[in-house]
């Protein structure tokens, strides 16, 4: 049996897999992945071990040699190295649990390279996680701010105004405010005006156009 767990980031979004070999190794038995949402790297590798011992027990197997490229989990289940994690205590439990149901259970530790068809049924179920998050996200020719379907029916407003409710009118607030500031500056701060030829004649006379 082989079983092999990780995580993109640690936590991270992880899922494990697993297969079960006949005893010559020439077919596989059975095969378990899942993505198992956030969580590290180490209780990844043992939700692996533990659907591929499932995967084993179901199979009516006597005896069971796991090989694994996690020396973490390979030590702890072989009873080498203590179990310290809060988070890995009650997995190695369950693991150990089910372990006592077989005649034997032996634990290797092999390269990443050689656990590379357990690590590719990892990554498939961490894809396909992947893959159902970003259908939930918005098409990607959707802009940030794009108005919902029927908004402009519903309230008169087009794609410009729902995307920037506020923007600066250049013809009028522009020149409104310049308009303000030469009235503070010639009536309040008494800076002299413009000169202009029209200046102390009545409107009606201001020559336009």
């Amino acid at each position: 049996m082989e079983a092999d767990g990780g995580s993109r980031g640690n936590p991270g979004p992880a899922g494990y897999g697993a297969l079960v070999w006949d005893a010559d190794r020439s077919a596989v038995l059975a095969e378990a992945k899942s993505a198992i949402g956030t969580a590290t790297n180490n209780v990844a590798e043992y939700r692996g071990l533990i659907a591929g011992l499932e995967a084993a027990a179901e199979l009516g197997a006597d005896e069971v040699d796991v090989y694994m490229d996690s020396k973490l989990v390979v030590e702890q289940m072989a009873g080498r190295w203590r179990v310290k994690h809060p988070d890995l205590a009650p997995l190695h439990r369950h693991a150990a649990q089910l372990a006592r149901g077989f005649a034997r259970v032996g634990y290797s530790w092999i390269p990443r390279e050689r656990n590379s068809d357990a690590d590719r049924l990892a990554n498939q179920a961490m894809d396909a996680a992947a893959g159902t998050e970003a259908d939930d996200d918005p098409p990607a020719d959707t802009v940030a701010g794009d108005p919902p379907a029927g908004a402009d029916a519903e309230d008169g407003r087009g794609p410009i105004q729902h995307g920037c409710p506020r923007s600066r009118a250049n013809t009028i607030e522009g020149g409104t405010s310049e308009v303000m500031r030469n009235i503070l500056a010639e009536r309040v701060l008494g800076l002299p005006g413009d000169l202009r030829a029209d200046a102390g004649m009545p409107w009606k006379e201001v020559p336009r156009g």
